[in-house]
């Protein structure tokens, strides 16, 4: 009951948010073209639902999202690692990443379309390459924040450089690059939509702007809210796989 109490205080300002918009639309302090009742929206999105025109947009556009996240978390994590504990690939991908990173990555939208068209790869290989980035920089601060006298011990005591790689500086840097991951996701679903909504012929971003284009707000605010809550709740699942997954620190 104490735990149930402290969720209902923690996301209170969520229930007066969604009762604030519906009685703004309702009121007319707002025009319901702009901002449709959140009652309407509701029922929008179960005829959404009923159609399966939210399923089979919302299957394209986590496919995309598990595929290019995943490689993202693989290949930045392990880059990452290996350009702090090897100076020699830091000084050859270290300046490529520094130019890149502050870039914004929606730019590369025309580049990933133009390259492989409009079909999933395009968006695929847009949200590895945003999604890369922050994991390798966490990974990279992760490991070269390791301790040095952890490390000296470790050799000192007969382990190879890549024993000492594996069982020293990776566990250091799981932190920050649990940290890199979790700015990749919430990246993963803003590159997604913005691809989909110029570059796809199906996908939540498809959906959004088709329905936007038609004048059905309603709908569209439904679809644009589903994002919302998919992403908080992967953000929320992650966090708690993250606490389980480092309860040994504690």
């Amino acid at each position: 009951m104490t735990h149930l109490k402290a969720l209902l205080i923690r996301y209170s300002p969520l229930v007066l948010l969604a009762a604030l918009w519906e009685i703004a639309s309702r009121s007319g302090l707002v025009s319901s073209l702009a901002l449709p009742p959140l009652s309407d929206v509701a029922i929008a999105w179960l005829d959404l639902a009923k159609s399966g025109d939210l399923w089979t947009n919302g299957l394209a556009s986590m496919t995309r999202i598990g595929a290019g996240l995943g490689l993202a978390i693989v290949i930045g994590a392990v880059l990452g690692v290996l350009m702090a504990w090897w100076r020699a690939l830091d000084r050859l991908l270290g300046p490529l990443v520094e130019m890149l990173y502050p870039m914004p990555k929606s730019a590369l939208i025309p580049v990933t379309a133009l390259w492989l068209g409009f079909g999933d790869a395009s968006k695929i290989v847009l949200i590895f390459l945003g999604c890369m980035l922050p994991v390798i920089l966490g990974a990279y601060n992760g490991a070269r924040g390791a301790d040095q006298a952890l490390i000296w011990s470790a050799r000192s005591l007969g382990a190879s450089r890549l024993a000492t790689l594996w069982n020293v500086v990776v566990p250091s840097a799981l932190p920050e690059i649990a940290n890199g991951i979790r700015t990749s996701l919430a990246l993963s679903f803003v590159l997604l939509v913005s691809a989909e909504l110029i570059v796809a012929r199906k996908g939540f971003g498809y959906l959004i702007g088709f329905l936007g284009e038609g004048g059905t707000y309603d709908a569209m605010f439904a679809v644009v809210l589903t994002v919302a809550l998919l992403g908080f709740i992967a953000d929320r699942l992650y966090n708690a796989l993250v606490r389980w997954g480092f309860r040994w620190q504690q």
